[in-house]
């Protein structure tokens, strides 16, 4: 079988967000190019110690995914110039062309694999299902989460930052809103950490499939999250069905951009004394989620980084 190859040139910068966007659009892998040097991190994932000099970051980074001969093409590319052009109005994704080729059929569900490895969040450890937990490591708090249609795996720097924030915060009695659930994640992380209930929002309606799935291997009992499909912000009905004044925590990993209008919204969800937990804020924009914190009334807590992203944390006052 011969695959349909579309290449997207981007920003470096953009590539994340772009990813994201593309899996919204129903993109179910991508494949990235760019100059990005390897941190230390991606290394030990590719258990590569020494790599040669390689050219200096050009800022531009190539996004390709590939559709089989049945797949609709049209109504998929459709759907990717739509997110595309939802990010240019908030966000610099530079050129963001797309140009089409064919490309001899590969094992794509299998070789990606050799990127993915089990690591660490701190005292967590994260595994895909293909491979096993090591001894030494059975009585950690394990996590089970394979890359797929929805977005989280853990690796990322803002995921880091909210499962951190969430183990100050989760008791036995809490009641998390995880705002934009991708994968589960974070609701996840919470209710192994003895939370009592979450519940999921997200636009993609690949999180439903996905949500349950890795509840399932991670062993999570029934009836401990549910997931709506809807957008909070905006929509009546969903803010409804979620409910008002009934939460203890708010994880919302998101962009900054999203977060502004969000706030204001997700202040009604939270109970008095509730906390509010941000991510997916590139650090230039880590003033303008402080002061959207402030306009609705909450109490910054504390602001955290990792590289180059920013986690805040707030009260409802």
């Amino acid at each position: 079988m011969r695959w349909n190859k579309f290449t997207l040139k981007t920003r470096t910068e953009a590539e994340d967000i772009v990813i994201s966007s593309l899996a919204d659009a129903g993109v179910e892998g991508v494949e990235i190019e760019d100059k990005v040097p390897l941190s230390e991190s991606d290394k030990q994932q590719m258990f590569v110690d020494i790599l040669p000099d390689g050219p200096e970051d050009d800022g531009i980074a190539y996004l390709s995914f590939y559709l089989d001969e049945d797949a609709d093409v049209d109504g998929i590319l459709a759907r990717v110039q739509e997110e595309l052009d939802g990010l240019r109005e908030f966000l610099d994704i530079g050129e963001c062309t797309i140009e089409r080729g064919q490309t001899e059929d590969k094992d794509w569900i299998n070789n990606w694999k050799q990127y993915f490895h089990q690591f660490y969040v701190d005292d967590i450890l994260i595994i895909p299902s293909w491979e096993q937990v090591k001894p030494e490591d059975e009585d950690k708090m394990i996590i089970h989460i394979d890359p797929g249609t929805a977005f989280g795996t853990g690796m990322h720097e803002t995921t880091q930052l909210c499962m951190r924030q969430l183990k100050k915060y989760v008791t036995s009695e809490t009641e998390l809103l995880d705002v934009g659930t991708g994968s589960g994640i974070l609701s996840i992380v919470a209710l192994k950490l003895g939370a009592k209930h979450a519940v999921g929002t997200d636009l993609d309606p690949c999180a439903i499939s996905a949500t349950k799935e890795n509840l399932e291997v991670n062993g999570i009992r029934e009836g401990a999250m549910d997931v709506l499909i809807g957008n909070i912000i905006d929509d009546p009905d969903v803010q409804a069905e979620v409910g008002y004044e009934k939460y203890d925590i708010v994880a919302a990993n998101i962009l900054a951009d999203v977060l502004v209008p969000l706030t204001p919204v997700i202040l009604h969800q939270l109970k008095k004394g509730g906390i509010y937990i941000t991510s997916g804020i590139i650090d230039e924009k880590e003033e303008t989620v402080v002061e959207a914190v402030k306009a609705a009334g909450l109490e910054v807590v504390e602001v955290t980084h990792q590289n180059d992203w920013v986690s805040v944390t707030a009260r409802k006052v």
